[in-house]
C-alpha cells in the first residue's frame, strides 16, 4: 500500500507481510553517574566492548572522541547494529543507544551492565521493538 503525504510517497506493509519482533532498540538514560568514568574515553571504549559481548554481539569497530573540557562520544559498530554512548560528565549524565538485530541478542544484559559500570544512581530505559519486513529478517546475519 502506498500512502501520500505532502507530495511524498511512503510504502506501508500489507496484511500479507508478517512482522516479527527480531530487533530491539534500547534507549537508556543514566543519571547521577560517576564523573571520572563518564570522562574517561578508554574506560568507555572498554565497557562498550564488554556490553556488546554480553549482548552476544560481534564488534566490528569502535570509534570515539573526547571533547574539551569534558565529555565523550563512543560508538561500537556491531555486525548486528550498534551501541553508542554520549556523556556529559559535568551533569553526571549519559545517553546510550543499544540497537541489536537477531533472535539470540541480549541487549537487556548490556544495559544492566552499563548501568552498573557507570555507577548510575538513576536510569530511564525505553525499549522499542523494531518490525522489519520478512525480506529483511531472511537477510539478518547470524553470528557463528
Amino acid at each position: 500500500m502506498e500512502v501520500q503525504k505532502n507530495n511524498q510517497s511512503f510504502n506501508t506493509f500489507s496484511n500479507e507481510q508478517k512482522l516479527i519482533h527480531q530487533s530491539k532498540h534500547l534507549l537508556l538514560e543514566l543519571y547521577r553517574c560517576d564523573y571520572e568514568k563518564l570522562n574517561d574515553e578508554s574506560f568507555l571504549r572498554c565497557i562498550l566492548n564488554r556490553a556488546a559481548k554480553l549482548a552476544k554481539a560481534t564488534v566490528l569497530n569502535l570509534i570515539s572522541n573526547k571533547f574539551e573540557p569534558q565529555g565523550v562520544t563512543a560508538i561500537a559498530l556491531l555486525a548486528e547494529s550498534h551501541i553508542s554512548i554520549h556523556t556529559w560528565p559535568e551533569s553526571n549524565y549519559s545517553a546510550i543507544d543499544i540497537f541489536t538485530c537477531g533472535q539470540n541478542m541480549l541487549p537487556e544484559l548490556a544495559s544492566q551492565y552499563l548501568i552498573k559500570a557507570l555507577n548510575a544512581k538513576e536510569h530511564s530505559l525505553r525499549v522499542i521493538e523494531r518490525n522489519p519486513p520478512s525480506t529483511v529478517l531472511k537477510q539478518m546475519r547470524t553470528v557463528v
